[in-house]
Order: C-alpha cells, then structure tokens, then sequence
C-alpha cells in the first residue's frame, strides 16, 4: 500500500478529479493510473481495438470502422506497443544454445532496400536462438564497443555462434565456439548456417512496410512489437496481450 509522506498513513480517498487523498492529513497527488484504464474508450471498444491490433489492422484502414478518429486509435495502438515494450524489457533472458547474430538497418525511403550507405536508417541488432526466440535492440553503429555488451549480457558463454565475418564478432571464440558465415550480397552461401536471422529480417520489414512509414521516436515500440510478434507466432495474440494488460493494472492498484 501506498503510505503517506507527510503522516504515515496508508488510507486514501479517490476523487473525481483522478486524485488521491489522505484521509488522514488531506495530502493530495496524482494517482498512478494506468493509461488502458485511463482511456475514455469504451469498455466493448478497447476490446475490439485489441483484437484489429493483434491482427495487424493499421490505424488509417480503421477510420469508417470505430467510431472514434484515428488519432484516438493511433493514440490507442501506440499504448499497446508501450504495453508490449515495457513488459518485452522486463522479461530479458539471456540466450544459450545455437545463436545466429546480424545487423540490418530499417527505414528510409524504402523500407526493405539493403546497403550500409543508406541515409535515414535506424541501424538493428539482432540475436537469433535456435528454438526460435529473437531479440533486437536498435544500435548507434556496428562497433565493436557497441555490440559487445549486448553479446555478453543476452548470450550465456559455451553458445555456438554463428555470424558473419564482421570485425566485431573477433572476440567469439573466447566465450564458445564461433562459425562464419560468409554471405553474397546480404545472402548466406553454401549450406552451413542457421537461417533464422534472415526469415526474421524479412517478416519485420514485411509487416511494417504496411504502416506505409514509421516516426522515428516511436521506432523501438515497433521493433518491439515485431519481435512480440515473432515470438509468439504460434500462440493467441489477443489473449496474451490482454494478459499484458490486466498485469499492468494489478501492478498500479498494488502501488497505490
């Protein structure tokens, strides 16, 4: 429960106003509530809102479909990925096993072109596990002092490595075994290799392209989304998400 600064009191009263209030001193402040619970959307609405969101409906083909405008759903779907961002964070587990690493860029004029000249790209790096989990983390550049820490903090050390021949995977021996994968124009050759990084690349730059362009600022929200996507691919979205949702609301009512 959530205890008074002033008095030490742990009773409080809500007001119309969305405030708290000690009964006790009068103390009164802001009440952490949660944004899903906040929103003037109705009840029947949030529901159906979840639902287009989880099949990948895009805000703009919503507009004749919900009776609210669509920056009101935009504002709805953008609480969604931060719902899905916050809890993706959270939950980060070190990777272990057979690890596929790369780097791709995103954005641009167009979304899915290739080319580390490419100007206006946000830069992406990604670790691959076998079983089939991605996580993704957007990157200033591809130094090694950049991509370093990501290694050695999601990857359990004894994990089969497998990457290309950039520089800045020299130092994956030391931690297990490392394979190069020697690619022909972004294209693993030959058969030795783990194709999961590529088929992940690929469903992220297909399903954003239809968002027809992303803001910038709001670009690890969608990255995010992508990889919840992905790696719940075989399982109920709208229940998962909805699971999402409840916990955060549990979470608020606790604090206060």
């Amino acid at each position: 429960m959530k205890t008074c600064p002033r008095c030490g009191s742990k009773k409080w009263w809500y007001l119309s106003t969305g405030q708290i209030r000690c009964s006790q001193c009068g103390l009164t402040r802001k009440a952490a509530k949660n944004l899903w619970k906040k929103s003037h959307i109705s009840p029947y609405w949030k529901g159906r809102l979840v639902e287009y969101f989880c099949l990948g409906v895009p805000a703009y083909r919503l507009r004749f479909q919900v009776p609210y405008s669509q920056v009101t759903i935009q504002r709805c779907f953008r609480m969604l990925r931060e719902t899905i961002y916050r809890n993706t964070i959270k939950d980060l587990e070190p990777l272990s096993g057979e690890i596929e690493m790369d780097e791709t860029m995103f954005g641009g004029r167009r979304l899915g072109k290739r080319g580390w000249g490419a100007t206006g790209k946000c830069i992406v790096f990604g670790i691959y596990q076998r079983n089939g989990k991605v996580l993704t983390f957007p990157i200033s550049s591809r130094a090694k002092e950049t991509m370093r820490p990501y290694i050695t903090r999601y990857t359990k050390a004894g994990s089969l490595y497998y990457t290309d021949d950039w520089f800045a995977y020299t130092f994956l021996p030391i931690r297990g075994n490392h394979v190069v994968v020697l690619k022909e124009k972004g294209v693993p050759k030959g058969r030795n290799h783990i194709n999961g990084i590529e088929g992940f690349w690929s469903f992220a730059k297909h399903w954003l392209y239809q968002y027809r362009g992303i803001p910038k600022a709001y670009f690890p929200l969608y990255l995010k989304e992508v990889e919840w996507r992905f790696n719940y691919r075989n399982e109920n979205l709208v229940i998962l998400l909805r699971r999402l949702l409840n916990q955060q609301i549990s979470i608020v009512k606790e604090q206060i």
